[in-house]
C-alpha cells in the first residue's frame, strides 16, 4: 500500500508546500483534508490481497491559519517531542531495538519532524477544526464520534512507534510463530500464519489464518480471521509491552511443551 497524503485547501491561495510534500497532495475546491497511513512490509501486501482496508476515521471541519506567535511555539513544541524521542530510543533496551532496526521504515518520527524544522523554506501553519468524526471498520462499519471526546482525548503512548513495532514483529519468524501458539492457547484456534494488525496499551491485534468449518466432504479450507489479545496490565511505555509480550510468549511455549509432554 503506497502512502498517500490528500490536502485539499482551495479556500487558502497562501498555503505553502515544500516539493517534497507535493507529490502526494491533491488540491480541488472542496476544502478537505484526508491522511492514509501505509501498512509496510508483509502487512501491506496481505491486506491488499485480501482487498481488506484498515480500521480508519474520516474528519471533516475547518482550516483555520495560525497566528506567527502560535506557529512560533508549535515549532518548539515540535523541537521538544524530537529530543523525548530520540532520548527514548538510546535507552531502548536490546530486544526493543532489534524489533525497531528489523522494521523497512528507515526513519523514525523525530527524523521527520527534524527535517520539517529543518528545512529552510518558510511554511504557513493551518489548524484543522474538526467539526465531526467518522469511525470507519475493517469492515465498512461506520461509528459516529464525539467531537468532544476527541478533542478531550490523549494519544496512545505507543502511537509514535506503533508502525515500525508492527513491521518489526510481522517480520519476525519466530514472534509470528508466536502469535501462532497465541491464537492456539487463548482462542482455541489452530492458525496456519499469523500476522499483527495494531498495537496499543491495552494489547493487539492479530489477523490469522485458520481452518474454517468443514465443508461437506469432510475436508476444511483455511480463512483469515481477526483476533484481540489484552494484557494483565496496560502497557505505559514500550518497554512495558514488550515486556509482557515476552511473557505471553513464555506463557504458550510452557503451555504447549507441558501438554505435548516436552517437560
Amino acid at each position: 500500500m503506497q502512502e498517500c497524503i490528500g490536502i485539499k485547501l482551495a479556500r487558502f491561495p497562501q498555503y505553502y508546500q515544500s516539493r517534497c510534500q507535493r507529490k502526494n497532495t491533491i488540491i480541488d475546491e472542496r476544502g478537505s483534508f484526508a491522511v492514509t497511513s501505509p501498512y509496510p512490509g508483509p502487512l501491506g501486501a496481505l491486506l491488499k490481497s485480501l482487498k481488506k482496508l484498515p480500521a480508519r476515521i474520516a474528519l471533516s471541519g475547518d482550516v483555520l491559519p495560525l497566528k506567527e506567535d502560535k506557529a512560533k511555539s508549535l515549532a518548539e513544541k515540535l523541537q521538544e517531542v524530537i529530543v523525548s524521542e530520540q532520548k527514548a530510543i538510546k535507552e531502548f533496551t536490546y530486544t526493543v531495538s532489534g524489533v525497531l532496526s528489523s522494521s523497512a521504515s528507515s526513519t523514525s518520527r523525530s527524523d521527520n519532524l527534524q527535517g520539517l524544522l529543518g528545512e529552510n523554506e518558510r511554511y504557513t501553519v493551518y489548524r484543522f477544526k474538526t467539526r465531526s468524526c467518522t469511525f470507519i471498520d475493517g469492515n465498512g462499519g461506520t461509528f459516529d464520534v464525539n467531537v468532544e471526546d476527541l478533542e478531550t482525548s490523549k494519544a496512545d503512548p505507543l502511537a509514535q512507534f506503533s508502525a515500525k513495532i508492527i513491521d518489526g514483529i510481522n517480520r519476525s519468524k519466530a514472534r509470528r510463530t508466536a502469535l501462532m501458539l497465541f491464537c492456539f492457547v487463548f482462542k482455541d484456534a489452530n492458525a496456519k500464519d499469523a500476522y499483527v494488525t495494531s498495537i496499543d496499551s491495552k494489547g493487539f491485534d492479530v489477523l490469522a489464518k485458520v481452518t474454517s468449518p468443514a465443508l461437506k466432504d469432510g475436508i476444511g479450507d483455511h480463512q483469515w480471521k481477526e483476533f484481540r489479545f489484552v494484557f494483565k496490565n496496560e502497557a505505559k511505555d514500550v518497554e512495558m509491552f514488550f515486556s509482557q509480550l515476552v511473557e505471553m510468549e513464555e506463557e504458550v511455549i510452557n503451555k504447549v511443551s507441558t501438554s505435548s509432554g516436552l517437560n
